[in-house]
């Protein structure tokens, strides 16, 4: 039996994809665009965690009726869980990877007690799912983190060279990961850290595959585009009065760009704790491009 009879809509698709890759090859603009539009495509489905959990957030604030049964924030735990169920369920994630977001849950949460009780930020609404000042849903922001790094290697293909030996790696993880709760009390050696970083990954690139041709991009500059995009959605995620920081408690204001400094730090632990299960591979001169 023949695949296309055996998998209609697949052979449609691929049908409907030649005549659009012929179509985009006879103009430069328009093959551009077409990757482009791939590029889009492929991060939206590799932070469909984030994606998710943002619009529960945004959507809960706009809508959410004041008599309701249950908080706000106890949905938006029970949401997160449902959303994580999903992923598993239809093997969008493996239970590899889902371990190690289980990481990232827990050294968030540990982090969101420390800070909070320092009062770094707030969660305003009252709820019963939580430890401490922390509800439980929080968590869940820093795994979905964690899920995009894990997918977006996948689904871009993505390879690397000049990347730094792991345990170096694993010790600045650990720095950032402490100077976080230190610098409550020490010297805050956040300065250092970036030279550190800077030092390690300046020299790695990282290879990746949108459409057909494989592109490159450093290290760093991946990185920090990733934190930028995590500030934006910081950005939405306090204006949805998911937490608050101190100057937004009167009213919402733009997270200060100092924050984005910390997401990229965040990303370095990220990018370290899923090369546990994501071993950082090397590129291939030659490698062939792939679809996801």
């Amino acid at each position: 039996m023949s695949r296309s009879h055996t998998l209609p809509l697949e052979a449609w698709g691929r049908r409907l994809m030649t005549r659009a890759e012929a179509w985009v090859d006879g103009s430069r603009p328009r093959r551009y665009a077409y990757e482009f539009l791939w590029f889009g495509l492929k991060q939206g489905w590799a932070c469909l965690f984030g994606g998710m959990m943002l619009a529960l957030i945004l959507g809960t604030f706009l809508f959410w009726p004041d008599q309701a049964p249950v908080s706000r924030y106890d949905f938006l735990v029970v949401g997160a869980v449902l959303i994580q169920a999903g992923m598993l369920a239809f093997r969008l994630e493996s239970w590899e990877e889902a371990r190690v977001i289980l990481l990232f849950h827990i050294a968030g949460t540990i982090m969101e007690l420390f800070k909070t009780a320092h009062g770094s930020w707030i969660y305003p609404e009252d709820s019963v799912l939580r430890i401490g000042a922390v509800p439980l849903f929080s968590g869940f922001m820093y795994a979905a983190v964690g899920s995009y790094i894990a997918r977006v290697q996948r689904i871009f293909h993505i390879r690397v060279r000049r990347y730094p030996p792991l345990w170096t790696t694993w010790v600045l993880a650990a720095a950032i990961y402490v100077n976080f709760f230190a610098h409550h009390w020490l010297p805050d050696v956040r300065i250092a850290l970036f030279a550190a970083t800077a030092l390690l990954f300046g020299p790695g690139w990282f290879y990746f595959t949108a459409d057909r041709r494989r592109r490159s991009m450093p290290l760093l500059l991946g990185y920090f585009l990733v934190a930028l995009f995590i500030w934006f959605a910081e950005n939405l995620g306090t204006l949805g009065r998911a937490w608050v920081y101190p100057g937004q408690q009167a009213g919402w204001e733009m997270v200060s760009l100092a924050k984005l400094g910390s997401w990229f730090l965040l990303m370095i632990i990220s990018v370290v704790l899923v090369s546990i299960v994501h071993r950082p591979e090397d590129e291939i001169s030659g490698s062939p491009a792939r679809r996801a």
